[in-house]
Order: C-alpha cells, then structure tokens, then sequence
C-alpha cells in the first residue's frame, strides 16, 4: 500500500507533536517535511521532546519557506498548526496546489477567511479535514451512539463549560492562556471550537442566534475577559449556552475541564469533569430502568481503548484518532472526517459571539457561506 508523504507547518508544541503523531503510523504515512519560520524548533531541542525533531527524524526535510515544502517536497498531505489567526492563509495554500490537508481549530479568524476558504473548497480536488479532537472523545461517539438509536430524542438545551486553571505570571509555568501566543490575544470566546463542536454533531441545524456577555479583566495587567458566557440558539428553538475563560483561579478539577450537558425530549446525557475524575451519565425515557446510568469518563475512543499506540499518543488517545481518520479518509479517497463546513459551524459562532459581547450582548444572527443570505460583514 502507498505510504502518504506527509508534512507539517508550524513547529510549537501542538506541530512537534503530531510531526512525531504521523511517524507512528509506518505502515500509512512519512512524516516526510516540517516547515517553520523559526529553525530553532527543529534543529534544538524543545520542551517535552527528548531529542531535536531534526535528530529524530534524520530523513525529513526541514523548511523555513512554506511554498518552497509545498513545491519541492512532493507531499500528499500538510497538516496545519500555524497559529489560528493564520490558519486559513496556509490551507488555502496547499488547497491550490491540490494537497490533502488537516488543520487545526479554529479554522479563521474573521468571516472574510471563511468565505475565502469556501470558494477554494470548490477549486481544488484535495480533501480538507479539521482537527477538532474533542470530536473523537469517548463522550463523543456515546453521544451520537445514543442519540442515533432515539435514547435522547431531539435536543432542545444545551451546555458546554471549556475552563482552564491560569497560574500566576510569577510561578515557573505559565499556563497556555497566559503566554504570549494567539490565545492571549483572542477573545476566551473565540476558542469554542473543543465546546461546540461535540454538541453539534447531534445538531441536525445550524446555531443561528447569539448573545454574549463577558465579565471584562479582572486584573490590571490583562486587557480581555477574565470568563465569557454565550448564548445560542437554532431556528428550530434549540438552546445553547457556553462559557469559556481567559483567566481563571478555581483549580476544581485539574487544569483544564470540559463539561457538557445534553437535554432531549427523550433523554438526558452529560460529561461533568471533578476534583481530577470524569464521569458520563444518561438516562433514557426509552428504557425501562430511567435511572441515571453512569460511564467511565475517560477520553479515549472506544475503538482505540485497547490500541498501544493510541495511549502514547496524547489528549487520552483523541489526536490518535484524528490522524488515523484523515490518513485513513486520504488513501480512500473518502470523505473527511470532520468537513470544512463543519469546521466552520463550530468556528464561526465564535466570531459572533465576540461581536455581539463588543455590542453589548446584542442578538445577532449567524450566516455561514452556504447560506443563500451570506455576506462577510456583520449586520
């Protein structure tokens, strides 16, 4: 069988580490290419690797040019981990020299990238694949499993808690939140994408309304929301509400937690994070016994539990997954795994919601650019 050449652009933690991700997959790809603009991440040695990436992989080619990899390098696939401010300047680019490409969340940055990335979408042959991983979490599949076989009926409510623990900028460590990279100067808001996008795979519509409200810095040496908490809505009447922070000094649950709660009109389902434990509960109208179930509510997905690889390969065998779908999607010449238009429903609501936050908590409604009313300027 083929092996996929394969590149990466953007060498921070996130590039470095699925760089390493696709050379555990021998018998499907090579981790063949790496560009960044700094030679420094991979020709010195960076946190959490034992080695230089170019030590490690004495057989790839190193880049500081994007174009010059995407023209000399002969791949078949690029993945991107640019900041997400750029994300869509460096997919459109591999798009239009037909290279398969998996990119990081969230996808834009503004509607203008949205919906230049739509119309490239219908230029190019390459499959476009997003890297949402919350997607694949055990949580995940359980919800739509369950929702598929009518436990939860049809949802109407909806929450989502994306929280991280921030240090102080006097400890050693300072958490992603807090450093100098695109998390700092985006909106807590605009990082939705991990909240949203499990809920919306049961979601037979589009998040259409939004009002969002923030608490503004509660310190004086921060210029954002210290927590953010929006609310959408479908046009059938489906509600959801999401909070996300961009500084937060409640260490509950270890330093990050994601909690989500689906109500339907034939069930209950939820994954509440505590004190370090995840727990996934349902019940169902549909069974005879309607006592709240609970599951084991680890991250790893099912399909992989018992897959050696998988364990190593970081966010609870999630990221795992992810490459093994879009590799797999990539020699079938299938669909991705998580289309560009989904991306894009988990992103742009976000954008959104910042603005109305910026009006006040003004109710906006949402366009996307298959909408036959899409415009790329707010209202």
């Amino acid at each position: 069988m083929k092996k996929l050449r394969v590149g990466v652009v953007g060498l921070g933690h996130r590039g470095r580490h699925l760089f390493k991700l696709v050379a555990m997959f021998d018998d499907k790809a090579i981790a063949a290419a790496a560009c960044d603009i700094i030679p420094s991440n991979w020709y010195e040695k960076q946190w959490l690797s034992p080695a230089p990436l170019a030590e490690m992989f004495p057989e790839a080619e190193f880049y500081e040019d994007y174009d010059e990899m995407l023209e000399k390098a002969n791949l078949d696939a690029v993945i991107v981990e640019t900041g997400a401010d750029i994300h869509a300047e460096f997919i459109t680019r591999a798009m239009k020299k037909n290279i398969n490409v998996l990119t990081d969340i969230p996808v834009v940055a503004n509607l203008q990238e949205a919906e230049m990335l739509w119309k490239a979408q219908n230029e190019t042959t390459a499959l476009v694949s997003v890297g949402a991983n919350p997607n694949e979490q055990k949580f995940c599949v359980l919800l739509q499993e369950f929702y598929k076989k009518g436990l939860l009926g049809k949802p109407y409510m909806m929450e989502a808690e994306y929280i991280h623990w921030s240090l102080p900028k006097s400890a050693e460590t300072i958490h992603l939140n807090e450093n100098g990279d695109w998390r700092k100067l985006l909106s807590p808001i605009r990082y939705c994408t991990h909240s949203l996008g499990p809920l919306l795979t049961i979601l037979e519509e589009e998040l259409r309304l939004v009002s969002c409200f923030g608490t503004g810095p509660q310190a004086p040496d921060s210029n954002k929301d210290d927590m953010v908490c929006a609310q959408f809505q479908t046009d059938s009447g489906c509600v959801v509400r999401l909070m996300r922070n961009g500084r937060c000094r409640a260490y509950v649950s270890g330093p990050y937690w994601h909690n989500y709660r689906v109500f339907g009109t034939e069930g209950y389902m939820e994954k509440i994070e505590s004190m370090g434990d995840a727990h996934i509960r349902y019940n169902s109208m549909k069974e005879l016994d309607t006592k709240l179930k609970q599951i084991s509510g680890e991250k790893m997905p099912p399909a992989y539990a018992n897959h050696p690889k998988a364990k190593e390969a970081g966010h609870g065998g999630m990221d795992f997954a992810m490459v093994d779908h879009f590799l797999d999607a990539v020699l079938s010449g299938g669909p991705a795994p998580i289309s560009l238009r989904e991306g894009l429903a988990m992103t742009l609501p976000g954008i959104y919601a910042e603005e109305s936050c910026k009006r006040g908590g003004e109710v906006m409604r949402m366009r996307y650019p298959w909408d036959p009313d899409w415009k790329a300027t707010f209202d």
